[in-house]
């Protein structure tokens, strides 16, 4: 009876820890396209993960425009991520636009406010690297 309770331990943990290592291992390339006020937005998120922190850039196609900004104040804690994009405009202050999201496997569920006007929901999707291995 107690080796059978221990192999179930064993299993319990070995499951606890796939998922917490696969929860916690979001760098790369993620690409999201969802529908805002102003129109539809196009991202990729390139992120780079160092134990808590989370650094990188998003990559994005909006309101007739393209590019880059710089991911700011990123945090991942178990299968939460957060981080700050900041967003600039000709003729007005810079915005912040803030994400909070949930990853799943190859999903992050997000939740982006962009300052004090918007709230919108969408799903990034890890973006698989179809090159074949190098020999």
């Amino acid at each position: 009876m107690k080796l059978r309770w221990q192999g179930m331990l064993l299993t319990l943990a070995a499951c606890a820890s796939a998922t917490l290592v696969s929860a916690g291992d979001i760098t790369g390339k993620w690409k999201a396209e969802f529908d805002t006020a102003v129109g539809a937005q196009k991202y990729t998120f390139d992120l780079k993960v160092d134990g808590e922190k989370v650094t990188g850039k998003a990559h994005f196609e909006r309101m007739g425009q393209t590019g880059d900004a710089d991911l700011l104040e990123g945090k991942l804690s178990g299968d939460e991520v957060t981080f700050v994009e900041p967003m600039t405009m000709e003729g007005m202050p810079e915005m912040r636009i803030e994400y909070k999201g949930k990853v799943a496997g190859d999903e992050i569920a997000f939740t982006r406010t962009v300052g004090e006007f918007a709230t919108e929901t969408f799903t990034a999707t890890r973006v698989k690297d179809d090159a074949p291995p190098a020999p």
